[in-house]
């Protein structure tokens, strides 16, 4: 879908080079610029996962002959990706202006957790801290529990990585069109609050509170994960009335009084104990069979490994292992088109011949 869109990314961690993955994974011709210095983390592997697809190029950006090469990279590129505190890539001589002088169409992507501006832009951080203070993690685990979201998924991906791509692509339509490139600050706190605006929605017919808990999806029975005998857990959110009363008929439940009121949040404690009772006396398979094929808004909760091997995941190809790691197929997918199988992760700098050479008929980009 992406094909013949250049994207050039700058070795960081995290949300950034996830989005540059995903461009890659929708076609895009990505060449990532890895540290000469080697790897970007603490016992990181020589082939990362989310390199998958790229081309690969080692450079020093303290290097005046690297960093033309860079410069060559940016002129020819439709968009770039860099992950660095704010200020780190104007003191290379690589900042926006810098690379819109030599390429006024270039989508600059910022990855960032706190943004390019505020009092904290310049303070460390991660995904926990920038999904706490946006508001993203308020309604996470049960009320009286601590707040913990699934480790990356809301705050670098969903919050950070996914809204870069939706800006890289936006910026890169706008270019086609006028010519002109821009900066896309995407920042995981910015994202993250927006995540939220669906869940704030439910305060408009007053199915959210402000108190965890009480709001429509964060406190009802039938809203959570339950502990099954075996120490798996089933996951339960038939939120509207017929789904429900598919739920409590196939549990044999239908007649039980202390589960007729679905909506009264005063009942959701006791009938949570109820429903806790109920999946505790069989383990994960039983219930996962005896809601199978229903309505009853049910599913076992399942490690990657275990998704991999479950009859819907595998009939859509969604998990493999890669040199020994499991990955999941790019999403979405596209109709019409066949299911993409984006290259193997390469080799740090794999590519820096092939690169070079390709540039090498181009004329150098004169330093800014």
């Amino acid at each position: 879908m992406l094909q013949g869109i250049r994207i050039v990314e700058i070795e960081g961690l995290g949300p950034g080079p996830f989005a540059a993955m995903m461009l890659a994974d929708l076609g895009a011709d990505v060449v990532v610029v890895h540290r000469k210095s080697g790897s970007s983390a603490p016992g990181a592997p020589q082939r990362n996962p989310l390199d998958r697809g790229k081309r690969a190029i080692a450079l020093d950006l303290k290097d005046p002959g690297d960093l033309q090469v860079v410069r060559q990279l940016v002129s020819r590129a439709d968009g770039l990706i860099e992950g660095f505190r704010p200020g780190v890539m104007e003191r290379l001589g690589l900042g926006p202006a810098d690379c819109q002088a030599l390429n006024p169409k270039l989508v600059y992507g910022r990855m960032t957790g706190w943004g390019q501006t505020g009092p904290r832009a310049q303070e460390a951080g991660h995904d926990l801290n920038y999904v706490s203070l946006s508001g993203a993690a308020w309604y996470a685990s049960d009320a009286g529990q601590a707040p913990f979201t699934p480790p990356t998924l809301v705050g670098d991906i969903g919050g950070g990585a996914l809204y870069l791509v939706a800006g890289m692509l936006a910026g890169i339509i706008r270019a086609g069109r006028s010519g002109q490139g821009t900066v896309v600050d995407a920042a995981i706190v910015d994202g993250s609050a927006h995540m939220m605006n669906l869940l704030m929605s439910l305060g408009a017919s007053g199915g959210l509170s402000m108190q965890r808990g009480q709001s429509i999806l964060d406190g009802p029975h039938w809203s959570r994960a339950y502990a099954c005998a075996d120490g798996g857990w089933i996951s339960v959110q038939c939120l509207e009335p017929k789904f429900y009363a598919t739920f409590l008929e196939t549990l044999g439940l239908q007649q039980a009084p202390e589960l007729a009121s679905q909506y009264d949040p005063a009942q959701w404690p006791a009938q949570t104990a109820v429903l806790a009772a109920v999946f505790s006396a069989q383990p994960q398979a039983h219930w996962a069979d005896l809601f199978a094929g229903t309505d009853a808004c049910v599913a076992p909760v399942l490690s990657p490994e275990r998704s991999a091997q479950d009859p819907h995941m595998q009939a859509r190809g969604t998990w493999a292992q890669v040199d020994g790691l499991w990955q999941a197929a790019p999403a979405p997918r596209f109709d019409g088109q066949p299911p993409h199988s984006p290259a193997a992760a390469p080799a740090r700098g794999q590519h820096t011949q092939d690169i070079l050479a390709e540039l090498a008929g181009a004329p150098r980009p004169m330093a800014p």
